[in-house]
Formats: C-alpha cells, sequence, structure tokens
C-alpha cells in the first residue's frame, strides 16, 4: 500500500469525547484521577492569618517608636537637668574664673543661694559648710556644664 500524497488519511481519537474536557485547565475541579484536589481557599482563615501579620508587624513598629519616645523623653530630661544645674552656676558667685573641661561641684549654701567649689563632697569629709551638695559638672568649650554627677 502505498499512500498517496492527494488524499490525506484522516485522523480518528481513539480517546472518546464524552469522558474527555476540551480544555482541563480551565475546569475548577481535576479532570482525571491523578490530578491535584482544588478546593477553594478559606478567606476566614485566609483573612485571619493577614490580619495576625499585620497586628505583629504594627506592634513592633509601635514597640519601636515607643523606645524613641522614651529616649527622647530621657534626653529632654538631661537636657531640662543641665539648663537648671548651669542657672544655678552662673546665678551663683564664684571666686575663680572656671576652665573649660575642669571638674567642679555645685553646693546649695545654707542661705538658699549657690556657689561653684573645686572641692568635692568627699573631700570635706563630714564638715560639709554648705546645706547640700547638688552636683559635679564640667565646663564644656560652650560654655554650658555637663553633669557628671547628681545628688
Amino acid at each position: 500500500m502505498f499512500m498517496n500524497e492527494e488524499e490525506p488519511i484522516p485522523f480518528i481519537n481513539p480517546i472518546d469525547k464524552d469522558k474527555v474536557a476540551e480544555n482541563p485547565g480551565f475546569l475548577p475541579y481535576a479532570h482525571s484521577i491523578g490530578g491535584p484536589a482544588i478546593r477553594p481557599d478559606d478567606k476566614g482563615k485566609v483573612k485571619g492569618l493577614a490580619v495576625s501579620a499585620m497586628r505583629q508587624q504594627t506592634d513592633m513598629q509601635m514597640a519601636q517608636i515607643y523606645k524613641q519616645m522614651e529616649l527622647l523623653a530621657e534626653q529632654a530630661k538631661s537636657l531640662q537637668d543641665r539648663k537648671l544645674i548651669s542657672e544655678k552656676i552662673y546665678e551663683a558667685n564664684i571666686g575663680f574664673q572656671p576652665i573649660i573641661n575642669k571638674i567642679y561641684h555645685v553646693y546649695e549654701k545654707k542661705d538658699g543661694g549657690t556657689t561653684l567649689s573645686l572641692v568635692s563632697p568627699k573631700e570635706w569629709g563630714k564638715s560639709l559648710p554648705y546645706n547640700r551638695f547638688i552636683a559635679t559638672v564640667r565646663l564644656l568649650a560652650d560654655h554650658t556644664w555637663d553633669i557628671l554627677e547628681k545628688e
């Protein structure tokens, strides 16, 4: 039997059309027994996981912001303390010229005023001639005072 080029042999599909879909990839279910089970998403579970992840992420960010706020509050408190002690020092009677980067001690006098001294509270011993010790400070180059120790 020779094939004649003029007469094409018709294709006969051996698969039964009643048992096979034309486009099996578009079916909402598996088209063969070996195919994966296709189940609809549980929308409640998906939303629950998304909400849980969102809450965890925003809680982490809020914790970071709270830490930053605490740091800023500490810095503001430190700056306020520096300002108050600097004002007390500049209102005090100072009998010498303070030198930059030297350590001094601030005391409250018995009359309520303040004084700046070179003598530390430990060096006075039990005979502190002032009402109370306020702070140990260092004069900075910008003529503000850095607090090294407070009462």
